[in-house]
């Protein structure tokens, strides 16, 4: 019986933005690594004090908005999602549209100085609409959860 080694990719931030329309201050991930064709990968972001929601939220005791992390899970998703289609020959994705979000739950805050990583898997995928479970951990600790479906549109 012979092995098949999977050789996993990697999407630095300048490949993250050619996948992605969105831009700072909305971009939620900084790369992506371990990328498993579009069945997992996980993203990463770098938290720091000088993000614009710290002035808000809150000051004198800075956390990472929740919604950020579900955020933060809905672009890596989509963006192994554009990478997939991309390398498949597909007509370039131009937008990717977050449309559910189940079983959410926060588990511990997340503060500057963090690394948030985004562990998506797929769970599903019929035509344009994509679905994944995603966790997101600082320091291997499960610190938000959710499933969530996006839907692609090319052009």
């Amino acid at each position: 019986m012979t092995e098949t080694v999977q050789e996993l990719g990697a999407a630095d931030i300048q490949k993250v933005l050619e996948l992605l329309p969105h831009r700072y201050p909305f971009l939620m991930i900084d790369k992506i690594i371990e990328i498993d064709r579009d069945e997992s990968c996980i993203g990463i972001k770098n938290v720091t004090a000088n993000e614009p929601q710290f002035t808000g939220h809150f000051p004198g005791m800075p956390v990472f908005p929740g919604v950020l992390l579900i955020e933060g899970m809905a672009q890596t998703a989509g963006a192994i999602c554009c990478r997939h289609l991309a390398a498949g020959g597909a007509v370039q994705t131009k937008q990717v549209f977050f449309m559910t979000i189940d079983k959410c739950k926060f588990r511990k805050p997340v503060v500057p100085g963090d690394q948030v990583r985004f562990h998506m898997k797929k769970l599903n995928q019929r035509k344009t609409m994509w679905w994944f479970r995603g966790e997101a951990r600082v320091d291997g600790a499960l610190v938000a959860e959710a499933e969530i479906g996006a839907m692609l549109v090319t052009q």
